[in-house]
């Protein structure tokens, strides 16, 4: 895929959804400890937390450098001061040259402010009207229904249940997973097309 770097930075009318630094590793710990029983049934990730700080140090430096290696693009979602870790969210490119998967997560406490669907919303406009996307598809566990809600409102499809496609660290196999998608030429008529986005590349121009 011939793509345009997705922003460093992303501003909607409550939050700032950008990439890690590695100095935010104690935020980010202290949202997925208060979180572990909110995410443990949903986040494969999340059964082998609660992790020792030095471990997500190391994990925001890989999640910096492969951003700035354009190869793949996890955000944290922040307040707009910055000061406390809403949850995380990502573009990312495991869906096919031309398209990219949106995850998100939101800590316990700031679950049914519309957080995630605000971000995704954000990240959706990005992915097609910044790096040309051609499609963007959500995957999540059927049972799940609040994450499955948030695509269904911002005008996804819902494609497909793929049987036994969703890894978990379990040990109990792996999962169904629900696809919804979206292509291009669709998004004027969603109501992703409404939210106000501003988007920054690495030096702070503006690119939406």
């Amino acid at each position: 895929m011939s793509f345009a770097v997705p922003p460093y930075r992303i501003e909607t009318e409550r939050l700032v959804v950008r990439c890690w630094d590695p100095g935010e590793a104690p935020l980010l710990k202290e949202a997925i400890d208060e979180s572990l029983e909110h995410l443990r049934p949903w986040m494969s990730w999340a059964q082998d937390e609660p992790q020792p700080l030095d471990v997500k140090v190391e994990l925001l430096r890989r999640f910096r450098g492969r951003f700035d290696l354009g190869e793949e693009f996890v955000y944290g979602i922040f307040d707009m001061d910055e000061s406390n870790v809403v949850g995380g969210t990502g573009l990312h490119r495991r869906v096919g040259d031309d398209a990219f998967e949106i995850g998100y997560w939101i800590r316990t406490g700031r679950t049914r402010e519309g957080l995630a669907t605000e971000a995704t919303a954000a990240l959706t406009r990005v992915a097609f009207e910044v790096c040309g996307a051609d499609r963007v598809e959500i995957r999540v566990d059927p049972a799940n229904t609040a994450s499955a809600g948030i695509p269904r409102k911002l005008g996804y499809r819902q494609e497909a249940t793929l049987r036994r496609r969703l890894p978990w660290s379990d040990g109990s196999g792996p999962r169904d997973v629900v696809v919804f998608m979206l292509f291009a030429d669709e998004l004027a008529s969603t109501p992703c097309a409404e939210v106000a986005v501003a988007a920054f590349d690495a030096v702070g121009e503006r690119l939406l």
